[in-house]
């Protein structure tokens, strides 16, 4: 990363920090009406403008221009085409002030970084849309005589400029996400309304965001087919850069341009089989959803109980530290806690005839003292031992429940397992414990990443049974009836074995085998 040269930003720290930032915003406010060069009357006029409400001493305002000059933030130079009448007049209009490009790089940081602590950062769908369509536009554009130069430098631009607003606002966003995420409101209506609204804006923007990231993903690809580089060499022409002093502005025009498109790739089609950053984004809004909604019921369960212990504790101790002396704390002590009068006063020995009437109580044996007395206020009873419960018939349940589950497993194996690759079609009509089964096959390998085959994998829980899957060659549709319904969706490649690579299933033989014996 390159180094900001130290005296860039020295403008805004000091008491004159205000005035200097003034006279920069007025400089930058007449570029803006294509005035480049400004004398002392000029800037002064200029303050006003900017919103600068104190008047400005000639002395000072002379002492601010020459430490910005000194600072390399504005150039000077004399200005020999006027006529001057008098000394004063020469001494006023002779220096004129214009901004460098360090003061201009300056300006722009400080107008930045106040645009970035306003902004809160936005999911915007649209985006994604814009995108696509500027890509779709550059596809157009690419097959077009060389009078589309301009138009595919234009297109570029806004492509560009769309990308690095979504990034920008998903930058933004996912701060403001993440502080929300460890912020404590002090208003917990008010806290509760924004988490709330917050998961709502969340769950919309989730809404097709697959499908949309798909769509960039293949005009990304439809663009490339074409030739990128054949189409940034033409938005270079349509680009129509200027002439620079002391080299050509064309190679580092192109290597920006390169730099924003692997950037592109990154979001939405990356190399070496990496996750997109769209996909990233997807599940740190899921995540943060997920968070929001468990704020959210435990602010929920502090509303519905009174009080809870951690309150109470808290209380209790601003309550010890604010007693006025050792006696109170004793009283607080015994009435927070119970710590009463003595409850086994009451209580003898089970045959007082044998202890002598003069034996002092210190040399008495001591009173069994039952440990329920200080939970419950009772003392033991011993009664006939209860009559232990016959759980043979549970037993024998349970263990015929389980061996029914073991079978139905079994038997949705046998059903699902195949001797190669086969359609998901070929599946035809299931049983509700094998279409399960596979629903959950299929939902686990279409979560996880495609490997350097193309192919996704995913295993059961118990890792004993695994599935291959790839997409379909064409666009036919696969449909699955079971006795709950009917599911129709893309025609996969499908293949399901045992997790060590034998497509036999030899776990699930031998099980039903046993079964069968049993």
């Amino acid at each position: 990363m390159r180094r900001v040269p130290p005296e860039m930003f020295r403008f805004t720290t000091g008491e004159r920090a205000g005035l200097y930032g003034a006279v920069l915003d007025a400089f930058g406010a007449a570029g803006e009406h294509l005035e480049t060069a400004l004398g002392l009357d000029d800037v002064r006029e200029r303050l006003r403008t900017v919103g600068w409400p104190a008047a400005v001493e000639d002395e000072e305002l002379h002492d601010v221009l020459k430490r910005l000059v000194h600072w390399e933030l504005l150039d000077v130079v004399h200005n020999h085409a006027e006529n001057y009448r008098t000394a004063e007049e020469y001494e006023r209009r002779n220096l004129q002030y214009s901004l460098t490009r360090r003061g201009e790089a300056a300006l722009a940081g400080v107008r930045h970084a106040l645009d970035v602590l306003a902004s809160t950062g936005a999911l915007q769908t649209a985006v994604l849309e814009a995108i696509a369509d500027r890509l779709d536009e550059l596809w157009v554009l690419s097959g077009e005589p060389a009078s589309a130069d301009r138009r595919i430098f234009t297109t570029l631009r806004e492509l560009e400029g769309h990308l690095e607003a979504l990034v920008e606002n998903t930058k933004a966003f996912n701060g403001e996400l993440q502080r929300l995420l460890r912020a404590e409101g002090a208003d917990l209506d008010v806290f509760r309304e924004v988490k709330a609204a917050t998961v709502a804006y969340l769950q919309e923007f989730l809404v097709n965001l697959d499908r949309r990231g798909q769509a960039v993903a293949a005009a990304v690809g439809r663009v490339e087919e074409r030739g990128v580089v054949l189409l940034r060499e033409r938005a270079l022409r349509g680009a129509e850069l200027p002439p620079v002093a002391g080299g050509d502005p064309a190679p580092g025009w192109l290597e920006s341009r390169r730099a924003r498109w692997a950037g592109l790739r990154a979001w939405f089609l990356p190399d070496d089989g990496a996750r997109p950053r769209i996909e990233q984004l997807h599940d740190i809004a899921r995540r943060a959803i997920v968070s929001l909604l468990q704020v959210l019921e435990r602010i929920n369960e502090s509303r519905r109980r009174s009080s809870s212990a951690v309150q109470d504790f808290r209380e209790l101790a601003r309550w010890f530290a604010a007693a006025p002396g050792e006696e109170d704390l004793h009283r607080l002590w015994s009435a927070a806690f119970g710590l009463g009068a003595a409850r086994h006063a009451h209580l003898a020995h089970p045959d007082p005839e044998l202890i002598p009437s003069a034996l002092s109580w210190s040399e008495a044996p001591p009173v069994e003292v039952s440990a329920l007395l200080r939970t419950s206020g009772r003392t033991e009873r011993f009664t006939r031992t209860a009559r232990v419960r016959d759980v043979t018939a549970v037993k024998a349940e349970r263990a015929e429940r389980a061996r029914t589950e073991r079978l139905e497993l079994a038997l949705a194996w046998r059903d699902l397992a195949t001797d190669g690759p086969v359609r998901l079609s070929s599946f035809g009509t299931l049983d509700p414990a094998a279409f399960e089964r596979l629903l959950d096959l299929l939902g686990r390998a279409l979560s996880a990443g495609p490997d350097s085959t193309g192919l996704r994998r995913a295993s059961t829980g118990d890792g004993r049974v695994e599935i291959a899957l790839s997409p379909p060659a064409d666009a036919r549709t696969a449909v699955l009836r079971t006795a709950k319904g009917v599911l129709a969706g893309p025609d996969y490649v499908v293949t399901v074995t045992a997790a060590d690579g034998s497509g036999a299933l030899p776990a699930v033989r031998d099980l039903l085998r046993r079964e069968a014996a049993g």
